[in-house]
């Protein structure tokens, strides 16, 4: 049974019950990495995106926000609960490194790879706005240093 639905029937049926233990359930058993968030959207073409590169395991498109002439944000197809790098366990080996792969991989489509810059924003501290590991791939312009 997926997770999901099955928080979904506990919310019912405890609601019906005591509405004060449906909250303290939702909050202790769910697993807020597996919440939907615009990236899954982009994933499943619900919202549509520029794709610049795609395999089996990544997607990459063009920031709707881009901070340098090449903005690129690279994330996994399948989260696993990797919702920020500072979750990263052993066996998200795999895909992180397919990732920095990846990034170059695009900053050679795009012309960059002379130079260019690999960002990953991770918590609150370090502006993650979306919850679900991406990678921004920037270039184009002369980047300075120290970034932020």
């Amino acid at each position: 049974m997926n997770r999901r639905v099955f928080l979904i029937e506990i919310h019912f049926n405890i609601l019906t019950v005591r509405p004060t233990l449906e909250i303290f359930f939702l909050f202790k058993f769910a697993n807020f990495s597996d919440q939907y968030v615009v990236f899954d959207k982009i994933i499943s073409k619900e919202i549509p995106s520029t794709i610049v590169y795609e395999d089996d395991k990544v997607l990459a498109f063009r920031d709707i926000n881009p901070q340098a002439p090449v903005h690129v944000v690279l994330i996994p197809k399948f989260r696993d609960g990797l919702t920020e790098l500072g979750k990263a366990e052993p066996r998200h080996s795999e895909i992180l490194g397919h990732l920095l792969y990846t990034a170059k991989v695009v900053a050679e489509k795009e012309g960059i790879l002379d130079g260019f810059r690999v960002v990953v924003n991770n918590g609150p501290g370090g502006c993650q706005s979306v919850y679900h590991l991406h990678l921004h791939v920037l270039g184009g312009r002369q980047l300075k240093w120290p970034p932020g």
